[in-house]
């Protein structure tokens, strides 16, 4: 009765996280995300684990989540896993404000970003 499934997107050998609305603008996001893109897993998250990057341990956590779907749900081998692509989208921005001198006022941003990681199994080399 309920909705009908959609179509996947993503090809039998992938498995995609999506982590919306991190507090981080997509600037200095994108910066973490191109560090780890074209890795294998476990070298990007070496990568992650290393970065000084605030936002490091949050892109780690999304793509250990990666990793975990597929292995649970598309019963893909761990070890044969790399990150395919690797991107940020906007979202929305807090805009504040400050007050400054002579009554003017100083307007600070605030934004949040998306974050997608897809990783994909290698083939086999005969």
């Amino acid at each position: 009765m309920g909705k009908q499934s959609r179509e996947r997107v993503l090809d039998d050998s992938e498995a995609k996280c999506v982590l919306r609305n991190l507090r981080v603008s997509p600037q200095k996001l994108n910066l973490v995300a191109a560090q780890i893109r074209g890795l294998n897993c476990d070298k990007a998250l070496a990568e992650l684990t290393f970065s000084k990057k605030r936002i490091s341990n949050d892109v780690k956590k999304a793509l250990e989540s990666a990793i975990a779907n597929a292995e649970n749900n598309h019963q893909l081998d761990v070890d044969r896993l790399f990150v395919k692509e690797a991107y940020v989208g906007k979202s929305l921005v807090m805009k504040r404000f400050r007050p400054r001198a002579r009554g003017r006022v100083g307007r600070i941003v605030k934004p949040f970003s998306h974050l997608t990681i897809v990783v994909r199994e290698r083939e086999e080399h005969a």
